[in-house]
């Protein structure tokens, strides 16, 4: 099962270096985002904080317990578990 997960991220992280080739090219865009789930306005507040104002597209792929930013996992903590 693991084998089959990596090689689904593996084609995954593949197509991500051609998805500023791919996406349009906007006037002013500040950044893109290709999302799994619909993005809320603190979700958005989030990402201005986390991408550059580089007008390049990036892809984020959120699950349960994690989130994939550009091929790159990101575990999601329980604030009241913080030590």
């Amino acid at each position: 099962m693991l084998t089959q997960e990596i090689k689904r991220w593996r084609i995954l992280t593949t197509s991500m270096r051609d998805i500023n080739e791919v996406m349009p090219k906007i006037p002013n865009m500040k950044w893109g985002a290709l999302m799994n789930k619909m993005p809320t306005n603190k979700k958005v507040r989030e990402m201005n904080k986390m991408f550059p104002s580089d007008g390049r597209w990036h892809t984020v792929f959120e699950e349960e317990k994690q989130i994939f930013v550009d091929g790159f996992r990101v575990w999601k903590k329980d604030p009241k578990s913080w030590a």
